[in-house]
C-alpha cells in the first residue's frame, strides 16, 4: 500500500546512516512546499508537493504543519510496578538521592504478573506515542533475581508484539544488588545463569550494567560486560551519574555502542568516548528531577563527541516520559541550540540503538516513521515547553495516533 504526506508546512531532519556530531548537529535539511511518498512502510520519495501520485494510495493531509522523524528514546526503564513518590517527596525537601528505591521497585515487580505489568506498561506507551515517541529502549533491572528479571524481559517481548511502537530490550540485571546475597554471588549468577538464559532466548539486544559510586565498580562491570559480549549481547553502560568513577573511560575501552548519563564525567572521559566511537547518551530529564548538575553537553558537542538524548523514564528519578519535553530541557539547560536537541534525540538516538540505517531520519529508503506536529515552525518546540503539539504519528508508513481521534 502507498501513502502520499501531503500540505507539510515545513519537513525538517538530520541526514544519515550514522551519529552526527560537532557543527553536524546543527545541519538539518528544511523543506517546504514538498510530500512524502511512502511504500511498503518505507519513504521512496521526499518530493516537490503535487508531483505525480499513486491515485489507489492513501492521503494524509499534515495540515501545514511541521514534520519530523519520529522520536527515539533509547534509555527508559518503562516497565515497572508501584510508585514512590514519598521518596520523591523527601528529595523535594532536600534529601539525597541513594538508589535504595530500586529494591523498593523490584519488591513491587515480584508480586504482580506479566499480565498486570503488560497492562500498565501499555498504557504509559501510549502516552509515549502520542508525544511522538517510536522507538523505545525499554531495560530490566527491576528484578534483581533470575525469575523476575526473566519476567521484565518476556514482559517486554510481548509488549513489542501487542504495541505498535518499535521496542527495544536491555538486560540491566546489574542495577542494584539484591538484600540478603552476597555481591559476589549475585554478579556469578548473572554472568553464568542469567545472561546465557537471555542470550539463548534472545530477550534482549543489549547488557547494561550500572557502573557508579555505590553500585557496581569499574572491575564488576568489565566482567559482567565482557560476558555478555561472549554471549552475544551488545553493550551499554551507566557511567558517572554520581560520582567521577571512571565509567566512561571503561566505556570507551569496551567499544560500548553507548555511554549513558555522564553528569560526573572526566575531560579524559570525554576524549575517551569520542576516541572510542561511543555515543553519550544524556538524561536531562534525570538531572532536572533530582535537582542536579547537568551532564557537560556542551562540552562534549564543541569536542567532537556525538550525544544522542534520552528521557530515562522510571519510577524513581524521571517520570517524565515525552522527548519533546527533553528536547526542551536540552536547550534550556544544557545549552544545546533546538537543531542539535532535535538531532540528538532522532539520528543519533537510533544510532545508540544501532539502529540509525533504517530509523531516525526522514529520507529514502528508511522507514517510515514520522511526526506531525501543529507549528509554524520547528523551532518552536522548545519555545512551548510542556505543550504537545504532537497531530499524528506514524510508525512503518502506518498511521498509529491521530490527535482528533485518539487513535492508537
Amino acid at each position: 500500500m502507498s501513502t502520499i504526506i501531503t500540505n507539510i508546512g515545513q519537513l525538517v531532519t538530520p541526514i544519515g546512516k550514522s551519529p552526527l556530531n560537532g557543527k553536524k548537529m546543527n545541519e538539518l535539511s528544511l523543506h517546504k512546499d514538498i510530500q512524502i511518498s511512502i511504500k511498503d512502510g518505507k519513504i521512496v520519495a521526499v518530493e516537490v508537493r503535487g508531483s505525480k501520485t499513486d491515485s489507489g494510495g492513501l492521503i494524509i493531509d499534515a495540515g501545514g504543519g511541521v514534520v519530523i522523524p519520529g522520536l527515539v528514546d533509547p534509555h527508559t526503564h518503562a516497565v515497572f510496578a508501584g510508585t514512590r513518590e514519598e521518596e520523591f517527596l523527601a528529595r523535594c525537601q532536600g534529601e539525597e538521592y541513594t538508589g535504595g528505591g530500586i529494591g523498593s521497585t523490584a519488591r513491587s515487580v515480584a508480586q504482580i504478573s506479566e499480565e498486570e505489568l503488560i497492562k500498565s506498561a501499555s498504557h504509559r506507551l501510549k502516552e509515549m506515542l502520542s508525544h511522538g515517541t517510536t522507538t523505545v529502549e525499554i531495560k530490566s533491572g527491576y528484578g534483581l533475581d533470575m525469575e523476575n528479571e526473566i519476567k521484565l524481559l518476556n514482559v517486554i517481548k510481548r509488549l513489542s508484539k501487542e504495541n505498535r511502537l518499535r521496542l527495544v530490550a536491555t538486560f540491566l540485571g546489574a542495577h542494584a544488588f539484591p538484600s540478603g546475597m552476597h555481591r559476589a554471588d549475585y554478579i556469578s549468577l548473572i554472568i553464568t545463569t542469567m545472561i546465557p538464559y537471555v542470550s539463548r532466548y534472545r530477550l534482549a539486544k543489549f547488557c547494561d550494567v550500572f557502573c557508579d559510586s555505590g553500585f557496581y565498580t569499574i572491575d564488576e562491570a568489565r566482567t559482567i560486560l565482557r560476558a555478555a559480549r561472549g554471549a552475544g549481547l551488545l553493550l551499554k553502560l551507566h557511567a558517572d551519574e554520581l560520582a567521577s568513577t571512571g565509567g566512561a573511560e571503561l566505556a570507551a575501552q569496551l567499544k560500548v555502542t553507548s555511554a549513558d548519563h555522564l553528569l560526573h564525567i572526566s575531560d579524559r572521559g570525554i576524549a575517551a568516548l569520542k576516541e572510542a566511537g561511543v555515543i553519550a547518551v544524556l538524561l536531562p530529564g534525570t538531572a532536572f528531577s533530582l535537582n542536579k548538575r547537568y551532564a557537560p553537553a556542551r562540552k562534549m558537542i564543541d569536542t567532537g563527541l556525538p550525544i544522542a538524548l534520552a528521557s530515562d523514564f522510571n519510577p524513581g528519578t524521571c517520570l517524565i516520559n515525552s522527548q519533546l519535553i527533553i528536547i526542551g530541557l536540552a536547550v534550556l539547560k544544557m545549552g544545546l541550540t533546538i537543531e542539535e536537541a532535535l538531532t540528538a534525540a532522532t539520528l543519533n538516538a537510533a544510532a545508540a540503538l544501532e539502529m540509525a540505517d533504517r530509523i531516525g531520519s526522514l529520507e529514502e529508503g528508511k522507514s517510515a516513521d514520522l511526526v506531525i506536529l501543529a507549528l509554524d515552525n520547528y523551532r518552536q518546540i522548545p519555545y512551548f515547553f510542556g505543550h504537545n503539539p504532537v497531530m499524528k504519528v506514524l510508525i512503518n508508513g502506518q498511521l498509529v495516533w491521530d490527535r482528533n481521534r485518539d487513535r492508537y
